[in-house]
């Protein structure tokens, strides 16, 4: 029999519990896109990776697509966090066009972006996935853009000019990581990247 919770306390330690459960569950579902492809994820290998019985976590996500759709929003929390982190930390004085460039760039080549690319693959086939990406990468595409409006008020006399160096900044940064999964001719991307730098420091106002 279980037992019921017998105050206030009890209930919010619960809560923790549950809570700590589910984010368990998340990081082991990712870890299994990143390690073993989106298609090989199946429950069963996210409650061995999470260390759960398959009971345990049906109880937390009723279905693989529940765990999905959770993961992609915990995939794109981090990616904000980690961006106004990395920008946030670059100190007054310095070049933030080599700086920022930088920071995005490490930014993609961390397993949460393989796992996002990963999903974004597989949902070339999959209009349930498709969806689930769709609506969470217009979310994030929205708070991506404000936090960096925000965070490089030095720009805020030409928005055509900062839109246009944003877009160029991530396109081709997110080009580049791509090919490391696609591509197997070596390209200088240090090149690219300092090119990218002294085009960004162009468009600047």
């Amino acid at each position: 029999m279980n037992k019921q919770p017998t105050g206030p306390g009890e209930i919010g330690w619960q809560a923790r519990k549950s809570a700590a459960t589910r984010d368990q569950i998340i990081s082991a579902a990712i870890r299994c896109i990143v390690d073993l492809s989106y298609s090989k994820t199946t429950m069963i290998k996210i409650s061995e990776k999470a260390g759960l019985s398959r009971g345990a976590t049906l109880h937390h996500f009723p279905s693989k697509m529940d765990i999905i759709r959770a993961a992609v929003e915990y995939l794109h929390e981090k990616r904000i966090q980690a961006f106004r982190r990395s920008i946030r930390e670059i100190p007054d004085g310095a070049d933030m066009a080599h700086l920022a460039v930088e920071a995005y760039s490490a930014h993609l080549n961390h397993p949460i972006y393989i796992a996002l690319f990963e999903l974004s693959v597989a949902a070339r086939t999959d209009n349930e996935l498709k969806e689930i990406l769709h609506t969470a990468q217009l979310a994030f595409d929205r708070e991506w853009y404000e936090t960096a409006w925000d965070l490089f008020p030095e720009w805020h006399s030409d928005r055509k000019a900062f839109d246009l160096a944003l877009n160029l900044s991530q396109q081709l940064m997110e080009g580049m990581a791509i090919s490391n999964f696609t591509h197997a001719r070596q390209i200088d991307k240090k090149q690219l990247l300092t090119y990218l730098e002294e085009k960004v420091r162009e468009l600047k106002p």
